[in-house]
């Protein structure tokens, strides 16, 4: 059993240290993401769909774990960017399919630096992020199902 004063302080709470985190990655990223006129969440559509091309709002939504009322304004101002298009599937019109444009893909060469930002800032070897990486998942798995 874990004592009282084991998680009274703040500095040992995981949750605080993956929050913190997770806001000073932002912060590095904010210059790069401004210079490209994106958000965070509208640089991780993309990401999804320099690897695929294409997608449906729902599995996006499954990706980047965001809901369609989170996903549908922002893939509409992504496609008055002209860095999507979204299109009804003609077998089922409830199924809203997203493709990358041109102007989309050719953001990709610009946000190599990205990641890259955080992999140089971080000064771990390539195994200690993919470790990480791969912890933290395992933890994010545990926690959705419980």
């Amino acid at each position: 059993m874990r004592q009282k004063n084991q998680l009274s302080s703040l500095d040992k709470h995981l949750c605080f240290s993956i929050y913190a985190c997770s806001r000073a990655i932002l912060r590095l990223y904010r210059p790069y993401l401004d210079e490209l006129n994106l958000t965070y969440p509208q640089y991780l559509v993309l990401v999804v769909l320099w690897e695929h091309e294409e997608s449906t709002i729902k599995h996006l939504g499954e990706l980047l774990d965001l809901d369609s009322g989170t996903l549908t304004p922002m893939l509409k101002r992504m496609e008055s960017a002209e860095l999507l298009k979204r299109t009804r599937a003609k077998e089922d019109e409830r199924i809203v399919r997203i493709h990358i444009t041109d102007k989309g893909k050719a953001l990709q060469t610009k946000a190599m630096c990205i990641p890259d930002s955080l992999i140089q800032s971080t000064q771990m070897t390539d195994e200690e992020m993919m470790t990480l990486n791969t912890t933290i998942k395992k933890l994010m798995e545990q926690v959705n199902t419980n």
